[in-house]
């Protein structure tokens, strides 16, 4: 019998310490895209901040000249309707002169426009001020329509800008924090006016340069703008504006709509709120009023930025949350009816109203800039800004004409246009499931 004899081969494995050029320019590659994308994160931030000094900078030109009203009415012995008029018609000239500076936005490039907008917007702050040393009432007036004129390519072009630099949740987050940027601008503006005040009343005028300058050092060094695509002639211009407005001209118009009425709402209730705490038995004035302004616009920041965290172009959410917004717009409101008298359960209420103006504002921002290309963006972006500045500039004139026929008038007014418009965006505003 043979005997079988089984070899068993030894297996022996080497593992060189040489790496070959292959898996050594892998590892690179994936170190750089690591390195790349967390300096890309940190660029971004410094963007995000740049960006948000735009409308900060629009909203101090404005509300912050609030609580100066009543001693320029002193010092310069004009009357109410003149001193308001520092206020509309700053708001008014803006609403007529964006359009213009949106097509020159997509002629020229976003910064070109900005840029030169922050020095004029300064510049004129500087000359209104001298006006007021002056005791020029001619002199402001004319200062605060050129300031006006130059806002319109402030943060008007900023939401445009966010539309060419960022796509996705990203622009999504950043024109939330635009929102949110205009909401803090509110909140602080009236207590920052309050004390300037304190040092002469002209002071807010030659503060407006500041601001401005710290702002244009930011875009002009931490915003790196993409390249402008070819320049088209006016006439083809003009008429793709018109194609946009036939083929989504329905939701188009709506959101324009709602966006206004949501600021026409909030400058308006405040516009109450402020002259109900001056009045007996409050008598709140000065700094602590502006405190208790800012808890309702206080709501209206965080929810603005975390919406425009959330809905990062989810057609589904963004729907929700603009009717869900207009659901609590129009029941804060309505309650107020019955309890405008409790001025704890008031501010509640109104407080319950921002948020849903916070809810609908940055839903409406994400569709509106999604809905064009970065060629007409400007344009559709600033007929957009136009009407928000409208209902800013006609929302208090119209609430202290309601407000001497009957308090109960002004809140059936808002309840029920807010209704209206909940009716509107529900029926009109039917986004994808993925905004483009």
């Amino acid at each position: 019998m043979n005997n079988t004899k089984t070899r068993k081969k030894l297996q022996i494995t080497f593992q060189s310490d040489i790496s070959f050029p292959e898996e050594e320019s892998a590892g690179r590659s994936k170190e750089k895209a690591e390195a790349s994308e967390q300096s890309g994160s940190k660029g971004r931030i410094w963007e995000f901040m740049a960006i948000a000094t735009i409308p900060i900078v629009l909203v101090f030109g404005n509300s912050m000249l609030v609580p100066v009203l009543p001693e320029m009415q002193r010092q310069l012995e004009i009357s109410k309707f003149q001193s308001s008029l520092i206020i509309s018609l700053f708001s008014l000239a803006a609403g007529l002169f964006i359009p213009v500076i949106g097509y020159l936005s997509d002629r020229f490039g976003r910064k070109k426009i900005i840029i030169p907008a922050l020095i004029v917007y300064g510049g004129a702050g500087v000359l209104a001020g001298f006006g007021a040393i002056w005791n020029s009432y001619a002199v402001i007036i004319a200062a605060r329509a050129i300031q006006g004129m130059a806002a319109a390519g402030t943060a008007p072009i900023a939401m445009a800008l966010v539309g060419d630099l960022y796509k996705g949740g990203t622009e999504s987050k950043a024109l939330g924090l635009i929102e949110a940027s205009n909401g803090v601008g509110k909140v602080l503006s009236p207590i920052i006016g309050s004390l300037l005040v304190l040092i002469v009343w002209y002071a807010s005028f030659f503060a407006f340069p500041v601001f401005c300058a710290l702002s244009l050092l930011a875009v002009m060094f931490l915003i790196k703008e993409p390249k402008l695509g070819e320049k088209q002639p006016l006439k083809s211009y003009i008429h793709k504006i018109g194609q946009i407005f036939r083929k989504k001209g329905s939701w188009l118009i709506t959101s324009f709509f709602a966006g206004s009425l949501g600021l026409f709402i909030l400058f308006g209730v405040l516009f109450y709120l402020s002259n109900t705490l001056e009045e007996a038995p409050y008598n709140i004035d000065g700094v602590l009023k502006g405190a208790v302004l800012a808890i309702p616009l206080l709501g209206m920041v965080i929810t603005s930025y975390t919406t425009g965290s959330l809905i990062k172009k989810k057609g589904l959410l963004i729907r929700w949350l603009m009717n869900i917004g207009l659901i609590m717009m129009t029941l804060a409101l309505a309650a107020t009816i019955f309890f405008f008298k409790n001025i704890y359960v008031f501010i509640g209420l109104l407080t319950v109203s921002s948020i849903g103006t916070g809810l609908l504002l940055p839903c409406l921002n994400t569709m509106i800039t999604g809905a064009v290309q970065k060629s007409e963006r400007g344009m559709i972006t600033s007929l957009y800004n136009s009407l928000r500045f409208l209902g800013v500039a006609f929302g208090p004139p119209l609430f202290g004409w309601m407000m001497d026929i009957s308090d109960r008038v002004v809140f059936i007014t808002v309840s029920s246009l807010s209704l209206v418009t909940l009716g509107l965006v529900f029926f009109m505003i039917k986004p994808p499931r993925q905004i483009s």
